[in-house]
């Protein structure tokens, strides 16, 4: 028997006393057909992971070819499910250091929303990719490594960060191991019952437009971006639908 992490209900509300849901620019809501879309995903939070993922537009259909390597292979002696999102409406850069606010050198999920946003899209491996699907471990990609690919709709927000280039690739989950004596004590700022680590950024990359025949002029580099964006839209970080997020623990003998 091992214990293995079972998500009942939809992330939402990730900051308190939120009180409006994310805006978005006005603008058409599919993009050119062909566009391609890159990012570099770096490591945070002390993970030494990194991957690549490419999102390529057939009106509002994306390709998505990712992989990543280097994360957190097992959780309670099972395969480390690594949720995973297109994060969108914010500053459309990943965190750096200054987001960590409480000092404990883990820049937690919620710290890092007003740098890529809130859920627009959930890259799961089979069925739901709506925000509802946002933390459902049973089909996001688990243990150290992936080699994703998937063809999905996307709704018209996710379309209108992708054309306004705020769109942020980000895979969850740390290994604990990694994190100071502080951090490695917290609970997770998504749910009580959770370690920090199993809710926390691991992997980050901005998606930019790629030019013909060329790649991504973005690196998904932090540096320099770190501060801007941190104050615009503090509190606004919605999954849409605003339901609550319920984790409960399980025994199984089964896949997580």
């Amino acid at each position: 028997m091992q214990k293995a992490l079972r998500v009942l209900a939809p992330l939402a509300a990730l900051t308190a006393g939120a009180a409006a849901p994310l805006a978005f620019a006005a603008g058409p809501a599919v993009a050119d057909s062909g566009t391609s879309y890159q990012a570099t995903l770096n490591p945070l939070n002390h993970q030494s992971g990194s991957g690549m993922l490419t999102l390529t537009l057939n009106g509002d259909t994306g390709t998505i070819s990712e992989s990543w390597s280097g994360l957190a292979g097992q959780f309670n002696g099972a395969p480390y499910p690594h949720v995973q999102h297109i994060h969108i409406g914010a500053s459309g850069v990943c965190p750096g250091p200054s987001a960590d606010k409480n000092g404990d050198g883990v820049i937690s999920t919620t710290e890092g929303g007003p740098a890529y946003g809130a859920i627009g899209t959930t890259l799961s491996t089979s069925g739901d990719t709506s925000p509802a699907a946002g933390t459902n471990i049973k089909i996001a990609p688990a243990g150290p490594s992936t080699d994703y690919h998937r063809t999905i709709q996307l709704d018209p927000k996710v379309m209108a960060s992708l054309q306004n280039d705020t769109a942020v690739i980000v895979v969850h989950g740390d290994d604990p191991s990694t994190l100071s004596a502080q951090a490695q004590k917290e609970k997770s700022d998504l749910v009580k019952s959770l370690p920090l680590a199993a809710t926390s950024p691991a992997l980050c990359g901005a998606l930019h437009a790629m030019p013909a025949g060329g790649v991504a002029t973005g690196s998904g580099s932090t540096g320099g971006m770190e501060d801007s964006g941190l104050l615009a839209l503090a509190g606004a970080l919605f999954v849409a639908g605003a339901g609550t997020a319920i984790y409960t623990v399980r025994r199984t003998s089964g896949r997580a």
